[in-house]
């Protein structure tokens, strides 16, 4: 079988003629996310993404507005957390017990808390456990209209490429983990999206030096020169400035139709 023929996306015009964009994403508002990797990031002066949920978020507020001062972006990760309660931890918040309703009042809520907490209202959102439906069997709705009503993105996780941006669904954007891969690993996705133009968009947990749902601090430490380095034609911004582009691009080119 063939590869994929070339895309839209090798004719989509990044900013200063960059080849690709590439945005850096972090789950749930852990610890060793302020401790290890922001001190990485600012030094390479990357802005990323963090995808919070309010209860993780409370015990460092000032840290979290400290990082929002710096130009990171802070996203949606719903109130608690849902996901299939086929992850024990999330029986008593499964999202096949869930309503439309009741989530929307995740996201919602969410980002009231959020706005209250921090002073910023999100435009992105980070789908839990990538999953994007409510209910069980011919009852299983989807929530990404939801989202798509609420968000200017929704990011999903554990996918294997990066986005068209001149195709992709803004309210379901396809995201690669960084947790537990080499820098080697990460530069194969990197110039496989540049070499087609596209939007690669990577999620960590934990930052560290090792463990389960962790990104390694070398390899983030790697990652962040190898997209900051010039010759890499590599655009780094956050979740949010890399959809508001590639959304006016759209809206640009159907006002010229």
């Amino acid at each position: 079988m063939t590869d994929v023929p070339p895309s839209e996306a090798q004719s989509f015009a990044w900013p200063d003629g960059e080849r690709a964009a590439l945005s850096l994403t972090f789950d749930d508002a852990r610890q060793s996310q302020l401790d290890r990797g922001l001190p990485i990031l600012d030094a390479h002066g990357v802005r990323a993404t963090f995808y919070v949920t309010p209860e993780n978020m409370r015990p460092r507020l000032d840290d979290w507005r400290a990082a929002v001062t710096r130009g990171h972006e802070i996203g949606n990760h719903t109130l608690t957390h849902p996901c299939s309660g086929n992850f024990p931890w999330s029986r008593h918040k499964a999202l096949e017990e869930c309503t439309l309703e009741q989530m929307e009042e995740e996201l919602l809520g969410a980002n009231r808390v959020i706005e209250e907490l921090l002073g910023v209202t999100p435009t992105t959102f980070a789908y839990p456990c990538g999953e994007t439906f409510v209910g069980r069997g011919e009852g299983v709705k989807s929530y990404v209209p939801l989202v798509a009503r609420s968000f200017l993105v929704g990011r999903g996780v554990y996918d294997t490429r990066h986005n068209d941006p001149a195709f992709c669904d803004l309210a379901q954007v396809t995201c690669c983990t960084a947790d537990g891969a080499t820098f080697e690993e990460l530069k194969e996705l990197i110039d496989s999206s540049a070499e087609q133009g596209g939007w690669l968009i990577l999620c960590s947990h934990e930052v560290g030096d090792e463990g389960r749902q962790t990104t390694r601090a070398d390899t983030l430490e790697a990652l962040c020169r190898y997209a900051r380095d010039a010759a890499s034609g590599i655009w780094v911004d956050t979740v949010a400035t890399v959809g508001s582009y590639i959304q006016q691009r759209r809206e640009g080119s159907t006002e010229g139709t």
